[in-house]
C-alpha cells in the first residue's frame, strides 16, 4: 500500500496501513505539527497515526475563513453614524 496523499492538504505522506478509524503515514518530507498544542518537528521516514480527515488526496490550502455578514454590516453602519456626526457638527477627519 503506498498511496500518495497529502497530511493537512500541505504535507506529502505516504499511507502504509489503512484502518476503519486510523491511518499509519510516513512522512516524505520534513514538517513541523501541533500535537496537544505543543509544535513537534516530523522528520522524513517517520511514521505517525492520522485520522483520514486529515489526509487529502491534492496539495491544497484551507479556504478563508469568510467574515460574517453580521460584522460587515455593523460595520458599515458605524461609518454611516460616523459620517452623519461628522457632517452635523462640520467636522472632519484627517
Amino acid at each position: 500500500m503506498s498511496d500518495l496523499l497529502y497530511y493537512k492538504g500541505l504535507h506529502k505522506v505516504r499511507a502504509v496501513t489503512k484502518s476503519e478509524g486510523y491511518w499509519v503515514v510516513e512522512a516524505l518530507e520534513d514538517f513541523d505539527d501541533f500535537v496537544d498544542s505543543e509544535k513537534v518537528a516530523v522528520k522524513t521516514g517517520e511514521r505517525r497515526i492520522v485520522t483520514p480527515g486529515e489526509l487529502h488526496s491534492k496539495k491544497t490550502l484551507a479556504p478563508p475563513v469568510p467574515e460574517h455578514v453580521y460584522e460587515r454590516r455593523l460595520e458599515k453602519k458605524v461609518k454611516r453614524m460616523v459620517e452623519e456626526y461628522e457632517s452635523k457638527n462640520g467636522q472632519t477627519t484627517a
